[in-house]
């Protein structure tokens, strides 16, 4: 397949400290691509250098088949951005909102590319309603409506789904992987386990650094990390977990501790030995995205603390 971005290289600095260091990233036409890591990782530089809204400092490559130096305005036409806040006129209706995006991008036939947008992402019903009174979840919409207006190639998404009720989640995604079924490229920053294992590849970025590129089977199996679970026992007992050698996390899930740590053989003989002295049991279990996702933290480093480079 044809790729809709490949970048070696990219680094952004503030200040003399690489908020974005040495990143190389491919994603496939078509595909979504998940940026996962905490905040002020670089997840959303890294994206405003991808679309054209930031200059590249360092490293080189192509989107959308375009510089992403020299190209820059170029890769701005076919991209469509939707920002982390709702950045949208809130006394403006839905409909006028979006004739506005239309005009701002130039949308030739306007009146019938505003109507096709209302209608397939169902706003059909609050298009006189002002963006203002619109929940969360509508909200949503319709920035993703007026991201989608001039027909994008690339869809760049900045944790779009903060604070929206599962359900709303849930219908986002699936028009999601609509879009990328007629051939768009998404990348959509979360912080969301179960969105990231939605996506058809995940990157994980930490204080500017890429750790793990991959789908997500590959990402935690790369993380060389086993799991098990603990059940039984009273109060404190996950404590006691937490102090054992080859345990790395251990966090409660009702009655039932998860437990992940490096070396599968390791992890199985302290918990043998304590969930024998203690009279409770325990069974392997298929480590976790999140179980990953911690494994990598922890050994990264902050690139703001001080006296970092």
């Amino acid at each position: 397949m044809t790729a809709a971005i490949a970048v070696t290289g990219l680094t952004k600095r503030f200040g003399g400290r690489a908020v974005v260091d040495s990143i190389d990233l491919s994603v496939e036409e078509g595909r979504i691509m998940g940026f996962l890591g905490p905040n002020g990782s670089g997840k959303t530089t890294t994206i405003r250098m991808l679309c054209g809204l930031l200059r590249v400092d360092a490293g080189e490559g192509t989107c959308l088949g375009l510089d992403i130096r020299r190209d820059a305005a170029a890769i701005k036409r076919q991209a469509g951005y939707m920002t982390q806040r709702f950045s949208l006129y809130e006394d403006m209706t839905v409909a006028e909102n979006l004739d506005f995006a239309a005009r701002v991008h130039g949308v030739p036939d306007r009146k019938a590319r505003v109507a096709e947008a209302v209608e397939r992402m169902g706003l059909a019903a609050r298009r006189n309603q002002l963006a203002g009174h619109l929940s969360g979840g509508w909200k949503q919409r319709l920035a993703l409506a007026a991201s989608i207006l001039h027909k994008p190639r690339l869809l760049l998404l900045d944790e779009p789904t903060a604070g929206v009720d599962p359900q709303a989640r849930r219908d986002f995604w699936d028009r999601i992987h609509g879009f990328a079924a007629e051939g768009m490229t998404v990348l959509v920053s979360t912080h969301y386990m179960d969105e990231a294992e939605r996506c058809h590849a995940i990157a994980y970025i930490a204080y500017g650094r890429l750790l793990a590129h991959g789908t997500v089977e590959e990402v935690v199996a790369g993380s060389g990390l086993a799991a098990a679970a603990v059940r039984g026992g009273g109060p404190g007992l996950i404590e006691r977990v937490k102090a054992l050698p080859a345990v790395e996390t251990a966090t409660a899930f009702g009655a039932v501790i998860h437990v992940a740590g490096g070396g599968g053989a390791a992890l199985a003989a302290d918990l043998s030995a304590f969930c024998a002295a203690e009279g409770v049991d325990w069974e392997p279990e298929e480590p976790t995205l999140e179980d990953a996702f911690i494994h990598l933290m922890a050994g990264s480093r902050d690139n703001m603390a001080e006296g970092a480079a």
